[in-house]
């Protein structure tokens, strides 16, 4: 029945014409969507709650006169009735009991409790829905609506009709693999997501959160319970459910480093339970209780995935085959947080790997499909055999900027979009759009575009307008006046990642960032890749001119701090990249042998080794200048957990320039006119070391 629908209005129901062009972009886009001719000033209305308003209603009412305030200038005032004469904004919930929160069992379409009805005519705004979530979803489209600012702001005239094709829209942020994210952050993103109509986000803890009766357990990287109890309260009010994501098979490294629980794994002090040691089911019984009296949604996910030593679980001569051992214990601990009334998600990859399990898999668990590229467009590997064994099942693209030094957006947006497209023909339940954090670099707020990407694309039935995407956020996001900075900075941010990414092959840019540019890999990778290079540098250049610009406009340093930094960073990636190019080059033209003074001056030490404004000093400049704004950003997003290792690498990368610097300068002091000259990486790699006194 649902296809059927989506057919229809695909073909009959969306007028994407010039009225719509004339308008706002809508992200994501209503399902039904008809514009008259005209429009409304918005001063002077007043927004108006329907009879017996909840808590939730309340909220969203106070967050439209909050969001219009700081959008347009305009403060609307709040009112239980309206009997002024003038037109106003009312928001009616025809619910007789409202559900604040997507459940179970929830289906998407026109029937949907977060489906509204948004009206704008001469005589004021409607929006109407049976959930308080339905309005607050029309409050995020009346927002995109408005057109001008302070006495000029208007709402054109116009009828929608919208739901969410979709019933669960997830993101989920990793807090275990690298920085641990502030309270603060991790409630900016949820008001984020909340702009963009997301309902779920989970919260992907290896062993990041406070637990009583576990002192040892990462005490300087954790989350407080109470801290969690407010995360869960603020994403509830903005109609998003805050979901726990665990991993309870593997991935718990962090637990058996501690002497004290390291005979629980499998290995010692190894990363997966031992599911044979009976030790193992009193700790994870503790937990689900702790966890499920935290965490008041009714889902939860436990894992189960990249269990890497399943061949090797077989402890004993009386123990179980490996696949048998692991459905074990997936049945043990799912219904461990059965029995406290949790539907069960766990990632899939182990299943379908081993199909002949899936029969066995605990009743009523929801299977989650990850796969972060798009080269098969169907994944057929990861939905398949769920679709043959009728398992309920999500799809999980992902945000490929964990090992990237900028978010890869083409990647990224072709994986969500093909993902969501095979898991609407496998009857998907959901998707959630994961961003991992595992090089311990990455930035969040840099990833924010991704982010409104995975939220709106499920929502909306028409696929993504990939080409307009950058232009559209942009102009949602930011002032009129900055938005084409913004948009053409992302355009090119993403670009450069892309044509480095060229120079780089298989490695991830941000792991190629800290490797020595003169091994031997890059001797021949390099010379064959000089226009990518440039080409990188000069789009990352593009970008930060346009930052400059929306800079000096007044953008939001919380968005465009990190974007900066990205930009920046590809741009000191690429000349790093350069530098063994240039310097081989103007080596060679020195010829054989060392020439006389001048030339050796004028074409090799003043330009490669003097201590000012030179090659080498310049990359240990920029890093350190760079170091100081990335560390600035990164107490912006997260606690200090971490920052030292990641500011390690900061670290060496200046000492790497600093000890070449020091290398050929000793060859310059210790060899003469005349004498043979070596290959310059041999210098570099081999040369002795003289006493530190450049930068």
């Amino acid at each position: 029945m649902a296809r059927k629908y989506l057919t229809a209005f695909f073909i009959c129901i969306f007028p994407v014409g010039l009225a719509c062009a004339q308008h706002s972009p809508l992200l994501p886009r209503p399902q039904q969507l008809n514009y008259a001719a005209g429009s409304i000033p918005l001063a002077d209305m007043t927004i108006v709650l329907s009879s017996s308003p909840t808590a939730e209603d309340r909220f969203g009412a106070a967050e439209l006169s909050r969001i219009l305030k700081e959008d347009t200038g305009i403060q609307l005032p709040i009112a239980a009735s309206s009997n002024t004469g003038k037109p106003a904004i009312l928001l009616h919930r025809t619910g007789q009991t409202d559900q604040p929160l997507s459940l179970p069992g929830d289906l998407p379409g026109p029937k949907s409790s977060e489906a509204y009805d948004l009206t704008v005519t001469r005589q004021g705004v409607n929006i109407h829905a049976l959930s308080s979530a339905g309005i607050f979803h029309g409050i995020q489209t009346l927002r995109q609506l408005v057109e001008g600012s302070g006495a000029d702001a208007v709402l054109p005239l116009v009828e929608i009709h919208d739901w969410p094709s979709l019933a669960f829209r997830g993101t989920m942020v990793d807090i275990s693999h690298g920085p641990l994210p502030t309270e603060k952050e991790i409630e900016r993103q949820l008001e984020f997501l909340a702009r963009w109509k997301a309902n779920q986000y989970y919260l992907y803890n290896e062993d990041s959160i406070a637990l009583k009766g576990y002192p040892l357990l990462n005490p300087d990287g954790r989350l407080a319970q109470d801290d969690v109890r407010r995360i869960v309260a603020y994403g509830r009010q903005r109609h998003i459910d805050v979901i726990p994501n665990f991993d309870l098979y593997a991935h718990q490294h962090d637990l058996f480093r501690i002497e004290k629980y390291s005979t629980l794994s499998d290995e010692p002090h190894g990363t997966e339970f031992d599911p044979t040691n009976p030790d193992v089911m009193p700790l994870l019984t503790d937990w689900a209780k702790q966890f499920s009296e935290l965490f008041p949604s009714p889902f939860v996910s436990i894992g189960f995935d990249e269990t890497f030593q399943i061949a090797e679980a077989q402890t004993s001569a009386a123990a179980a085959a490996p696949t048998a051992l692991f459905v074990k214990q997936l049945n043990a601990v799912a219904g461990l947080f059965q029995q406290h009334g949790k539907h069960v998600m766990a990632y899939d990859d182990i299943m379908v790997k081993y199909p002949q399990m899936i029969p066995e898999l605990p009743k009523g668990l929801i299977a989650v499909a990850w796969y972060y590229t798009s080269e098969d467009p169907t994944y057929k590997r990861w939905l398949e055999p769920l679709v043959a064994n009728h398992v309920p099942h999500f799809v999980q693209p992902g945000v490929m900027s964990y090992d990237n030094i900028a978010p890869d957006y083409t990647t990224t947006f072709e994986n969500i979009d093909t993902f969501l497209a095979a898991g609407r023909n496998s009857a998907a339940l959901g998707i959630v759009n994961s961003v991992w954090a595992d090089d311990a670099q990455l930035l969040f707020q840099m990833s924010l575009p991704a982010f409104a990407y995975g939220a709106a694309a499920p929502w909306q039935s028409l696929p993504m307008d990939r080409a307009n995407f950058f232009s559209e956020y942009a102009q949602l996001m930011y002032p009129a006046a900055i938005a084409p900075d913004i948009a053409s900075a992302l355009s090119n941010m993403s670009e450069a990642e892309t044509d480095l990414q060229k120079v780089i092959g298989n490695e991830q840019t941000m792991f190629a960032l800290w490797d020595d540019p003169f091994l031997p890999k890059y001797r021949t990778v390099l010379p064959a890749h000089r226009q990518d290079l440039r080409d990188s540098r000069l789009r990352a250049e593009a970008a930060e001119t346009s930052l400059f610009h929306a800079e000096q406009l007044g953008a939001d340093p919380t968005t465009v701090n990190s974007l900066m930094i990205g930009s920046e960073l590809l741009d000191y990636a690429g000349e790093r990249f350069q530098t063994p190019l240039d310097l081989n080059g103007l080596w060679t033209k020195l010829g054989p042998t060392r020439p006389n003074p001048d030339r050796w001056w004028n074409e090799w030490e003043s330009q490669v080794t003097h201590y000012d404004h030179s090659y080498l000093l310049d990359l240990m400049d920029r890093i350190t200048d760079l170091r100081a704004s990335y560390e600035a950003e990164w107490l912006q997003e997260y606690t200090p957990y971490r920052m030292g290792a990641a500011l390690g690498r900061w670290d060496a990368e200046y000492q790497y320039w600093r000890r070449a610097h020091d290398k050929l300068r000793n060859f310059n002091d210790s060899s003469h006119e005349g004498d043979t000259l070596p290959p310059l990486y041999e210098i570099i790699e081999n040369a002795g070391t003289r006493p530190a006194n450049s930068k």
